[in-house]
């Protein structure tokens, strides 16, 4: 497992970085995303319930895991 830094450079340099969100659409998802937080932290303060910790809470937590 032996690299010389060049090595590591030229093989960096022929696979380039794709993000996954575009650069155009950024602002878009994660203002999104804070929207969502927000709204998902307002229904659990109104009411909170083990079904909605069960309904809501598993799969935000699958999500972010």
């Amino acid at each position: 497992m032996d690299s010389s830094l060049l090595e590591v450079w030229q093989a960096a340099a022929s696979t380039p970085f794709n993000p996954a969100v575009g650069k155009d659409s950024q602002f878009f998802i994660a203002f999104l995303l804070l929207l969502i937080g927000v709204g998902i932290t307002g229904v659990f303060a109104l009411n909170r319930s083990i079904t909605n910790i069960l309904a809501l809470g598993i799969p935000a937590s699958a999500t972010i895991a």
